[in-house]
């Protein structure tokens, strides 16, 4: 079996392996991983002027949505393969990573919702189920997995797949992509210029098989730099779920130009005051556990936040929020009301323990989520925070602050995607009041893959630079490895390297 990262204990040995490949992940001049214009002073809104801040990120979500809008063409091209497939009795398979995979696994679960269980589309992601709620570290850097992903998953050369990437440039899912082009004619979803990819291989290999059709949705930089979590993955489920449902968008851009997001304020401030007491959150739901997951899983590598605990592990850390499922007996029937199916992990010896079932039947997501969290928090207090659908309403409680928003007249599609939208704020704009970013950079990010090592060292450079400190990128990555292996998961690699290098 071939030498993976996990089994390197040498920091410089492992920075020395990611410099062999780093040209292929240096991934910087790609809009996707640029600043926005507009939000360079995002972390000093987020603490002092939350109203601008939310009407800016609105802004930057509509301007998002109607460049969907303005891919029509393509949109209709992938709808008009979908049905046919459909039309046929074949499958659509949507997969992904990271935020790309848990956007397929939403889809698989509204075309559920929508159509009582019928499993004619298949939402799969990179590392299987498990990922949805737990990184599956460095599987992305793996072209060769996510094509084992396509063999295994029951994929036939009369089924339709859709390879779903914000950056245009994830192993796994051009593993996966190419492995499907191999027997079919695959669809390939992505959120950068073509130009701008021609500089990575894997990419533009993809871009250039006229095998493979393709659908650009390029909308700019992210409104944190680098977090394709926020406008690249919800651009992509808008026109992939439109396709599917065969739905105007428009409903949804009209309604958010329209709705007055100032109501996220004070949940914004209470969750950030509850984190900076050192208290804790719970997510309570019974409708809406996949389109929470899809937001507050990311905040653990985004932010450098402890994952969601197991109750598996004996020495397991709190996450600052947990999801609670409010009508589920127990884990695996939570796992049932999130996905509207049985889970399906990957049972790879090489991978094993980490992505397998008994892996995930250790997240209980159940009512009895209160009292297990209760009980390893001992006199910590932990808040409940209410997502509901009531009638016509998407309600939201956490302690005396309540809100709702009337969205009976919005598609199920809109529906889950108003509310990823309104979480991404939310997520985003809390983080900035507790220092998880500076400017619009993701200056806590964890760098659990090669992308995101990339991401790291840049972001000393820039930092070291504003202080006329040059260090080279050998160094810094050298420096960034040795910080990996000394800090745990509530600390800064990026910070620590800068204080760091400043220092030597």
């Amino acid at each position: 079996m071939a030498q993976t990262e996990r089994d390197i204990d040498d920091p410089r040995e492992r920075a020395a392996r990611f410099l062999r490949q780093a040209r292929d992940y240096q991934l910087g001049d790609l809009p996707t991983e640029s600043r926005h214009p507009l939000t360079g002073d995002l972390a000093d809104l987020s603490r002092h002027d939350l109203p601008r801040a939310l009407q800016l990120l609105k802004q930057i979500d509509c301007s998002c949505l109607e460049t969907v809008l303005r891919k029509s063409a393509g949109v209709a091209a992938l709808a008009s393969r979908m049905h046919g497939c459909l039309d046929r009795g074949r499958r659509v398979f949507i997969y992904g990573c990271g935020a790309s995979g848990r956007l397929s696994l939403s889809l698989e679960y509204l075309w559920r919702l929508v159509h009582r269980g019928s499993d004619a589309v298949r939402g799969f992601m990179s590392g299987g189920d498990l990922a949805l709620v737990h990184s599956i570290e460095s599987f992305e850097d793996h072209p060769e997995y996510g094509a084992r992903q396509v063999a295994e998953s029951g994929f036939q050369p009369d089924d339709l797949f859709v390879g779903c990437t914000e950056g245009g440039e994830t192993p796994s899912v051009i593993g996966a992509t190419e492995a499907a082009a191999a027997a079919s004619r695959p669809f390939f979803l992505y959120c950068n210029p073509d130009d701008a990819l021609s500089k990575v291989t894997r990419s533009w290999r993809v871009l250039e098989n006229p095998s493979i059709d393709k659908l650009n949705l390029y909308v700019g930089p992210m409104t944190l730099a680098g977090s394709t979590r926020l406008q690249a993955s919800t651009a992509l489920m808008l026109a992939a779920g439109a396709a599917l449902f065969r739905v105007d968008p428009t409903p949804l851009l009209e309604f958010l130009d329209r709705l007055d997001t100032g109501f996220l304020i004070p949940f914004i401030e209470e969750e950030a005051a509850i984190y900076a007491r050192g208290e804790y959150v719970l997510y309570e739901t019974s409708h809406y556990g996949i389109t929470i997951l899809t937001d507050t899983t990311e905040r653990a590598p985004t932010f450098s936040l402890p994952g969601f605990e197991n109750l598996q592990d004996p020495q397991r850390r709190p996450s600052p929020s947990y999801l609670c499922m409010s009508e589920a007996a127990d884990g695996a029937s939570a796992w049932r009301d999130i996905l509207l199916r049985e889970p399906i992990t990957l049972e790879w010896e090489e991978l094993v323990p980490v992505p397998g079932r008994q892996r995930l039947s250790g997240f209980d997501f159940s009512r009895n989520a209160r009292a297990h969290r209760q009980a390893l928090l001992g006199g910590i207090r932990q808040h409940v925070f209410l997502i509901e659908r009531r009638g016509p309403r998407l309600e939201m409680q956490l302690g005396t602050h309540r809100a709702g928003v009337e969205v009976s007249s919005l598609h199920p599609l809109f529906e889950h995607l108003l509310l990823k939208m309104l979480l991404n704020m939310h997520s985003t704009l809390l983080m900035g009041r507790l220092g998880r970013y500076e400017s619009n950079l993701m200056t806590w990010v964890r760098p659990s893959n090669k992308k995101l090592v990339d991401r790291a060292i840049r972001y000393v450079a820039y930092l070291l630079a504003r202080d006329n400190i040059r260090v080279s990128y050998e160094e810094i990555a050298y420096r960034c490895f040795e910080k990996m292996q000394e800090l745990g998961p509530d600390q800064s690699i990026v910070l620590e390297t800068v204080a760091a290098l400043r220092g030597s």
